[in-house]
């Protein structure tokens, strides 16, 4: 099918009949409810993975990304009308389909460089299925330019540019609300190469997103976009971070500052925390910095700051215990979160990490807990599975997790009554009136 040559209501139209063939690259967290909603909305949809496994289990009608709320059906569904199913054969599903989708992931080192090896794989798979007035998208979160760069190697299928479309249309989901997101929550950023591919990729995202598109200038400004979104976090929340550090000093409460100010509608600090994890916010600063020829002295000082919270949350547990007259050595320590987000089954810069390795200098004694892990991920991180809390000195909260958040403080029994809140969960006062000890960032 050229869908160059089509208009927007035909295409459309295609799309809603079954039509229109999709082959989506990388079945993971954000790419299997994208191949599960492009089908869903009537498209029939071909994913790849290199993954067997997971290919196995979506062609039985199993979704194995189980954290995402309402996917399974969604999974189900298709599979059993025969609009999704799955295949490990990149090629071959190139050369049925009209539209190419990357979603692979981009991994980024510890210093900032990233690896787009899984890009350029799928998209020499790709070039080798390519057909004349077929559309290539990456949604991958990429540094700007790097969708054009695919162009010599989309190329070497013997087809020019514009003679095939090339778009990028930023994923803007997150783990736990994907397919809220992908239907609806935030409208679609579209960039192409030239007016007929834009007009082309418009018409199928208006059809999968209930807010439309915001269309874009070149395919550089739509990498942009989700680019600077995550600066913008990265920054804001070291900012709130820096602003908890100085009421800290001060004995003033930064939440309570925080929100009065924020009922100014031209401020919006965000919440402080015990740091900055996952594949995003900690990850896209870098795709600024290392390409800024300027100095991006705000955005790498942000980055420093919020790498450094784990240990200040290090520091609030010595000084918490130091109140109570223990020593880290011989307290037994339980750390509340393993996950980089709460009810995320995800390390990824976790910020309890680097604060596990380094207590571990400390004591010998720390327990883990996290309500999405097991026993394996705290040997995995050389710690010891929680048990009970009868024989636990302190409470050190690294994440967001509901359970967390319903702490039953007043029940615990715990041999010393000790909290350390890195996400400012806990009722503060509540917690002082029951006798803890009560340490949070930018808590007096």
């Amino acid at each position: 099918m050229n869908l160059l040559e089509l208009s927007k209501e035909e295409i459309k139209e295609r799309f809603k009949n079954g039509e229109l063939k999709v082959a989506l690259f990388g079945l993971g967290k954000m790419g299997l409810p994208l191949a599960s909603v492009f089908a869903d909305k009537g498209a029939k949809v071909i994913g790849v993975d290199i993954d067997e496994d997971r290919v196995a289990a979506i062609n039985s009608g199993k979704n194995p990304v189980r954290e995402e709320p309402g996917l399974d059906e969604l999974v189900r569904k298709n599979v059993e009308a025969g609009k999704l199913r799955a295949t490990t054969d990149g090629i071959e599903a190139s050369k049925e389909a009209d539209i190419m989708i990357i979603l692979v992931p981009t991994i980024i080192d510890d210093h900032g460089n990233v690896n787009l090896g899984p890009v350029y794989d799928a998209t020499k798979k790709i070039a080798k299925g390519l057909e004349r007035g077929n559309i290539v998208i990456t949604e991958a979160t990429m540094p700007p330019g790097t969708t054009e760069s695919l162009i010599p190697i989309l190329e070497e299928s013997g087809l020019k540019l514009g003679e095939f479309g090339l778009a990028h249309c930023p994923e803007r989901t997150m783990t736990g609300t994907a397919i809220r997101d992908i239907t609806g929550q935030y409208p679609k950023i579209v960039g192409a190469n030239d007016d007929r591919t834009l007009k082309a990729v418009s018409a199928i995202y208006e059809i999968v997103n209930a807010k439309g598109v915001i269309p874009m200038s070149s395919i550089k400004a739509a990498e942009a976009v989700k680019v600077f979104e995550g600066v913008y976090r990265d920054v804001n929340i070291a900012l709130a971070n820096e602003l908890a550090l100085f009421c800290e000093e001060q004995n003033l409460d930064a939440l309570e500052i925080f929100n009065a100010a924020n009922s100014q509608p031209y401020c919006h600090i965000h919440k402080p925390g015990a740091g900055v994890g996952g594949h995003c916010i900690p990850v896209y600063p870098w795709f600024v910095m290392n390409l800024a020829k300027r100095p991006t002295r705000l955005i790498r000082t942000a980055r420093t700051i919020n790498d450094e919270m784990p240990r200040h949350m290090l520091e609030l547990t010595i000084k918490a215990l130091n109140e109570a007259g223990l020593s880290a050595k011989n307290a037994n320590i339980l750390v509340l979160g393993l996950t980089f987000r709460g009810d995320v089954y995800e390390f990824r810069k976790s910020p309890s990490i680097p604060y596990l390795n380094m207590l571990k200098e400390w004591s010998n004694n720390i327990y883990v807990y996290d309500p999405i892990c097991s026993e394996k991920d705290a040997e995995r991180f050389g710690v010891r599975w929680f048990e009970g809390y009868e024989d636990m000195d302190i409470i050190v909260i690294m994440n967001d997790a509901r359970e967390f958040k319903n702490l039953d403080i007043e029940n615990l029994n715990m041999r010393h009554k000790i909290i350390v809140d890195g996400r400012g969960i806990i009722n503060k006062d509540r917690a002082k009136e029951l006798g803890y000890i009560y340490f949070g960032v930018g808590r007096p």
